[in-house]
């Protein structure tokens, strides 16, 4: 009885190891809303071809990468489909801050900036601050982080 004790008691504690590894899917590489929409339905080539942020429509839409991205125009639409890394926020649209200190918050984007040729999206005025202080060292942290960032306990 007492063996047969030990096994269940073990058995119990292996599975509930087991059960994190399980339910810790990581979060999508791309910061999506509710409805599957990539950076709040705001067209990705505008910070580009406009320098400010500009709300897509649902008739020029595309699917990439896990979610469904809007454009202000057909033209927008197919700069994007063309060469979506070039237009695609870094770190997937999620806040840039946040990944460059290992945790994950949604990217706004009306909190912008393009560096080296990438667009980094923040959560908010405050977010920006702060990563803008030391950019070069915010990127390099990101880049350390990602995509890990996504899957790790603190997120969940």
């Amino acid at each position: 009885m007492r063996h047969l004790l030990a096994l269940l008691v073990l058995a119990f504690g292996l599975a509930a190891s087991a059960a994190p590894a399980i339910a810790a899917d990581p979060a999508p590489s791309v910061n999506a809303d509710a409805q599957g929409l990539a950076i709040r339905g705001y067209d990705p080539t505008a910070f580009f071809t406009a320098g400010r942020a500009v709300q897509g429509v649902p008739e020029h839409e595309y699917r990439w990468n896990g979610a469904t991205w809007r454009f202000a125009s057909a033209e927008a639409r197919a700069r994007f489909v063309a060469n979506p890394e070039a237009y695609a926020p870094a770190f997937g649209g999620y806040c840039a801050w946040a990944i460059s200190q290992n945790y994950i918050a949604p990217g706004d984007p009306n909190f912008w900036r393009i560096v080296d040729g990438r667009v980094y999206l923040n959560f908010n005025a405050r977010a920006k601050e702060l990563w803008e202080m030391d950019v070069p060292g915010a990127i390099a942290r990101g880049n350390a982080n990602w995509p890990s960032v996504l899957s790790t306990a603190e997120n969940r």
